[in-house]
């Protein structure tokens, strides 16, 4: 899967093992890496589902149109789909084995 990131800052936070690590603790960092890992090995977010620990899900509310995986709780990686327009199946839902690209929102706990 394509990933891209919101802005410059999160991409080098991200790919950088050392700011990553300043910014979001060593244990944080390690799984960050590991769900970044795993999304750019699978061919459509379909392939997300299967790992329970990364518990690959849409979220709703002020937060409807996003996804999550976690992280180490309560904090989650947030993105959208990255597709224009983005692929919806006929009953209205996120089509997830369509999802080819995603856009890094951000890390985060969404319960505060």
């Amino acid at each position: 899967m394509q990933i891209i990131f919101n802005s410059t800052k999160m991409e080098k936070t991200c790919n950088d093992s050392r700011k990553s690590q300043q910014r979001f603790g060593s244990i944080r960092a390690k799984i960050l890496r590991r769900r970044l890992d795993e999304l750019r090995a699978a061919d459509t977010l379909e392939n997300m589902r299967p790992i329970v620990s990364a518990r690959c899900h849409e979220l709703s509310q002020n937060r409807k149109g996003q996804l999550s995986v976690d992280l180490d709780h309560p904090y989650r990686l947030l993105f959208v789909p990255e597709h224009d327009p983005i692929p919806i199946k006929p009953d209205g839902g996120l089509d997830w084995g369509k999802v080819t690209a995603i856009r890094v929102l951000d890390v985060e706990d969404t319960h505060e």
